[in-house]
């Protein structure tokens, strides 16, 4: 059966979208091809998104799925999913803890013991890991307090340093700090030359960036169009197709229809097994017995019979006939 152009592109569009929210599910780090739980814990303040990981012993077994307020108690409430192979207790704890230094947050679950597990739809309870730089803040008056000695003993580093310096006898401290002279004036100068190819090239700059504006601008066009396609429209077409397609390949199937005997009836195939083995056998016979079929006659002598072994039938009366040409096929 030939699959027309219509089916082939349903199947490419429907392949591609699969393919699609694989991938933009796959890089949110959500495998649908696994099953997930859904949790849920609350917050007395929000500082996560839905971007922040759920990990458990320093693995990513999860995404936040959901972050909301609730109006009558004050608490953030957060959804999160976690792959269904993963088990703990309804005892562990989702620990709201710093990622790095320059901020982000991530949760993290800590199992403890219990014999009940948690399912899916479970609350937990949480708590919040305290990180460094609110660790820096609550003790900023003890870092305080010793400031003072700190910055004295900055104070004699920074003689001791200048000392070091102004010290003749360290040529080698001087030389360094020349070479340092010396390479930030090449510096300076590759920062000029910088600003005269820039110069130069202006109107080749300027013509780039104008050309990747028009290509901005057309794709975004682009993408207008297509978010005017009918893509429900073209959903039900693919439905409808798919459809008929279903029915034809039921009848054929059932035996309905020219198609459907030929494919499911084995009397044509043996008709046509024994039309061509008597094909074969009819010319295998020609070939071996051609006065069989072609006979030619001068003074009107009547051509010779045969039977089915190849013996020849003799007539009881001869007819003698008038001189004539004979071509008979048998």
């Amino acid at each position: 059966m030939k699959i027309t152009r219509e089916v082939k592109t349903a199947i490419l569009v429907i392949c591609g979208i699969l393919l699609m929210v694989f991938t933009i599910n796959y890089l949110k780090g959500i495998n649908i091809l696994k099953k997930h739980n859904r949790y849920q814990t609350q917050f007395d303040y929000n500082a996560l998104s839905t971007a922040s990981l759920v990990t458990i012993k320093g693995n990513t077994i999860g995404k936040i799925e959901e972050i909301t307020y609730d109006d009558n108690t004050g608490k953030t409430i957060v959804t999160f999913v976690v792959t269904e192979d993963v088990k703990f207790s309804t005892n562990s704890k989702i620990r709201m803890y710093e990622t790095g230094l320059m901020g982000g947050n991530a949760l993290a679950i800590v199992p403890m013991p219990g014999k009940e597990l948690a399912k899916d739809g479970d609350f937990l309870e949480s708590e919040i890991e305290e990180g460094l730089i609110t660790s820096l803040t609550k003790n900023f008056s003890g870092i305080s307090s010793n400031l003072g000695v700190t910055l004295k003993t900055a104070d004699s580093l920074m003689t001791n340093f200048n000392t070091l310096i102004i010290n003749e006898n360290e040529d080698g401290l001087k030389a360094a700090i020349a070479e340092l002279n010396r390479t930030i004036i090449s510096f300076r100068e590759v920062s000029n030359a910088m600003n005269r190819l820039v110069v130069k090239n202006d109107a080749s700059l300027t013509s780039a960036i104008s050309n990747f504006d028009t290509l901005s601008g057309n794709l975004a066009e682009i993408t207008t169009e297509f978010k005017q396609v009918e893509i429900s429209k073209t959903f039900e077409n693919l439905d409808n197709t798919l459809q008929e397609v279903n029915n034809l390949l039921a009848s054929v199937k059932d035996g309905k229809g020219s198609l459907g005997k030929m494919l499911n009836d084995d009397q044509l195939y043996v008709n046509l097994e024994g039309a061509s083995l008597q094909l074969e056998q009819l010319l295998q016979d020609f070939k071996l017995n051609p006065k069989r079929y072609v006979h030619f006659s001068v003074f009107g002598k009547k051509p010779k019979r045969f039977d089915a072994e190849g013996n020849i039938i003799e007539d009881e009366k001869s007819q003698p006939d008038d001189i004539h040409v004979e071509l008979e096929h048998n």
